[in-house]
């Protein structure tokens, strides 16, 4: 019997001999990237070269040309062995879907231009999202922020800048780091955040105590009009915070306290206490979370009041 490997293989020589000109697929790539936001341009260039990893492609148009150029029965079959590999190198499901929905957004990029009249139909993963949306909790944020109280070297006033925008405005790891200095006002007590799947920047009302920090940073550390928020490693020394640091600055932080922290940690926390200030108000939570669509924050209500465990409780109480 043929292994799939052996058949994933086989697939992608077939497709070598019927791939299409390197050419076209150069200009179809780059016509699907172009007018990208930073962020997405990042994460779709990321999607495209691990599947052009996985099919032994040099590089992403002939990764584009290996799969369109076999048709629509061979380009899902591709799909799927990639789906399938993602799912054996261990990648949460999240992760595997938005890899999908490159490939997906690119060959309907291809069907747009002419090249291929199919479309790819190869589905997402079903995904738990949002499983734990409590995040550290007030009382852990407190004694997070706690560890840098009276420190005044310029590293620790960035690093309370960053987490009163991740937790006290509800911003996400990618929002922060994609703020530049111009993005403030701190007199009018906002700031512009470019947020997720927006095409423009929006104003945020910043919290007192956010103000100041921000303001404490950049006096400590005046960055002119470049990145807001700035590397002190070694290696990258000056450069634009990046979310991978911003993710091992809050984990750092969080360990002094004895806890295990994530950034987005910080924001589900957020999220959470608003609908607990507001008494579940789930319409004016939107608006500070900026949640898409707002069926989501009925998770964080639930898991706020823990209606399932309310519920157990009847259920163990009438036996």
């Amino acid at each position: 019997m043929i292994t799939q490997n052996e058949f994933k293989t086989t697939e992608i020589q077939a497709a070598r001999q019927t791939a299409l000109a390197i050419t076209d697929t150069a200009r179809l790539v780059e016509a699907f990237l172009s007018g990208r936001n930073e962020r997405t341009l990042r994460a779709y260039n990321g999607d495209l070269r691990d599947f052009a990893k996985f099919a032994d492609a040099a590089d992403v148009p002939t990764a584009a040309a290996l799969l369109l150029g076999r048709g629509h029965g061979s380009a899902n079959a591709l799909a799927l062995f990639y789906r399938s590999g993602l799912f054996d190198r261990g990648f949460a499901p999240a992760t595997i879907n938005r890899r999908l929905a490159a490939l997906r957004a690119l060959v309907k990029m291809a069907r747009t231009l002419g090249f291929v009249t199919w479309s790819l139909e190869v589905e997402s993963v079903k995904a738990r999202s949002y499983r734990d949306t409590r995040g550290p909790g007030p009382r852990g944020v407190r004694a997070i922020l706690g560890t840098l109280d009276g420190d005044t070297r310029p590293k620790a006033l960035r690093d309370r800048a960053v987490l009163r925008l991740l937790y006290d405005c509800g911003l996400r790891r990618g929002e922060v780091v994609g703020l530049d200095v111009g993005d403030l006002d701190l007199e009018g007590d906002r700031v512009f955040v470019l947020g997720k799947g927006r095409t423009g920047r929006e104003p945020v009302t910043l919290p007192a105590p956010t103000t100041e920090a921000l303001t404490a940073w950049l006096t400590a550390h005046p960055t002119g009009e470049g990145p807001l928020f700035v590397n002190f490693d070694r290696a990258g020394k000056g450069s634009r915070l990046t979310g991978r640091s911003v993710g091992r600055l809050v984990a750092a932080l969080g360990a002094r306290v004895g806890l295990e922290v994530r950034p987005h940690g910080l924001r589900h926390t957020a999220i959470t206490e608003a609908l607990e200030a507001t008494g579940g108000d789930v319409r004016r939570v939107a608006r500070f979370s900026r949640h898409a669509d707002i069926r989501v924050l009925s998770l964080y209500d639930d898991n706020r009041e823990d209606l399932g465990g309310e519920v157990a409780r009847l259920v163990a109480a009438a036996v």
